[in-house]
């Protein structure tokens, strides 16, 4: 391994609209700790949304200030702290994007997201310093064995885009009976193509008000079917359905009209879950829910166990998340990157380091 230095710059999300870069110290790694050098952060939505932007976030759960972004992380562990169980130098590691108490309940059940100390709860990229940066100081409990099968920007989407969505899918379920819609086709949507279709389902439908985005799931053959949103796309999922609508549906649009469409689009007795967060929704709930016996479920981010699993489906299924990836950039690009996944016309967008940049 290379000679680790004692700083780095990374970058920071200042909250309009412009990234910001400044010198940082490289820590030592404590107990159960880790230095990774990092290979790719891709760049999430909730970024864009609650960060980039604006910061939105309050209290603990708020950005702080001048911390290194990116939540979307792989790389190397080149350090490691006394006391470590499983993970040793040289490892290439996803880093689970929220570190836990690690005994509240939620925690022990492996979902860290919902980790319910305010005290101990820290995302990285938001209140510890995250994958923006050439070194990421991570702790061992957060991470996931990254197959050599896949690369690190295929690692850096299951950190939240790819381990997201099979969430909600698990939820849902989806077999070879099912005809699935998705509504919403950036990132996180195209990603619920994908796996959709690994997990069985006999149709897959795309939709969204984006011709970018609708091209990106046409060039890439992600689904059976891709259908602009609008008042017409209800109708059309049914014609493709047999008049009846699909068992399952995904909404990954956050947008009112597009979580109607994915419950109005949904047969009787289909399930329905809410991945894309943010916005409203407004439907009634006799004729759309109660009356079709409709089931929606909510779902958010994953817990680590349902990561690793994702990890080894992908290698078993032949799937590499970075086909998304439409944009890389070095870090000193960073300001670019930003804008380009705040503009959504694109697909993916990931900084990269070393091999990965290409």
């Amino acid at each position: 391994m290379s000679k680790i230095p004692k700083t780095m710059v990374g970058a920071y999300l200042p909250g309009d609209s412009t990234v910001k870069f400044k010198k940082y110290p490289v820590p030592e790694p404590g107990h159960g700790e880790v230095i990774i050098k990092t290979k790719a952060c891709t760049i999430c939505g909730s970024d864009i949304r609650c960060i980039y932007r604006e910061h939105t976030g309050k209290g603990p759960e708020g950005y702080q200030k001048e911390m290194v972004a990116g939540h979307e992380p792989a790389g190397q562990i080149v350090a490691c702290g006394p006391g470590m169980r499983r993970f040793k130098e040289g490892d290439r590691v996803i880093v689970y994007h929220i570190s836990g108490c690690g005994v509240c309940n939620d925690c022990r059940r492996g979902y860290m997201i919902s980790c319910t100390s305010e005290k101990f709860r820290k995302a990285y990229g938001w209140q510890r310093n995250g994958g923006m940066a050439p070194y990421i100081l991570a702790e061992e409990k957060d991470l996931v064995l990254l197959p050599d099968s896949l690369s690190y920007a295929d690692g850096a989407q299951v950190a939240c885009g790819f381990g997201t969505v099979y969430e909600g899918l698990q939820k849902i379920g989806i077999c070879g009976n099912d005809a699935v819609l998705v509504t919403g086709l950036g990132p996180v949507g195209l990603a619920a193509l994908q796996l959709a279709r690994a997990l069985g389902a006999s149709m897959t439908i795309g939709t969204d008000v984006s011709e970018v985005r609708m091209k990106i799931a046409k060039r890439l053959k992600l689904a059976d079917h891709v259908i602009p949103a609008g008042p017409d796309a209800v109708a059309q999922v049914k014609a493709l359905t047999g008049g009846n609508g699909v068992e399952r549906a995904v909404d990954c649009s956050a947008s009112d009209k597009g979580r109607l469409t994915a419950i109005q689009a949904t047969r009787k007795w289909g399930k329905i879950v809410f991945i894309g967060e943010g916005g409203t929704v407004n439907f009634n709930p006799s004729p759309d829910i109660i009356h079709d016996q409709k089931t929606i479920y909510g779902s958010w981010v994953t817990s680590i166990w349902l990561m690793e699993e994702l990890v080894v489906r992908l290698v078993r299924w032949g799937i590499h998340p970075d086909k998304l990836v439409t944009h890389r950039f070095p870090l000193e690009k960073a300001a670019e990157a930003y804008a380009l996944m705040a503009s959504g016309k694109c697909g993916k967008v990931a900084v990269c380091f070393d091999e990965e940049l290409r």
